[in-house]
């Protein structure tokens, strides 16, 4: 689907716009709009995002600075828990990854 290749939809968004598409005719485009499924990219809101995760989650931070590289991965559970699931999950790690190593 070009909305996943664009980045305008995650993986796990696409499935549940094809399992639509298939059951209603719509377009995917209509679908996403529809359901406000279109992806977060917009890096200031995912940095904004970033700061409450790193901040509400003291111990995985340690962690991961302590050299527990899947620390990571609650802080970036937080962020999309945070998004929703709207945000970039790529995007999201590049700057948890920046913000961390400051």
């Amino acid at each position: 689907m070009n909305l996943i290749d664009e980045g305008k939809i995650n993986s796990k968004q696409g499935k549940e716009v094809f399992a639509e598409m298939f059951a209603t005719g719509q377009t995917a485009g209509a679908i996403v709009k529809e359901k406000g499924l279109e992806q977060v990219s917009d890096t200031g809101a995912i940095e904004a995002l970033c700061d409450q995760a790193i901040a509400a989650s003291a111990k995985a931070v340690a962690e991961y600075k302590a050299g527990k590289a899947q620390a990571i991965n609650s802080i970036k559970g937080q962020v999309m828990k945070l998004s929703q699931g709207k945000a970039n999950p790529q995007l999201v790690g590049e700057i948890l990854a920046r913000k961390l190593a400051e």
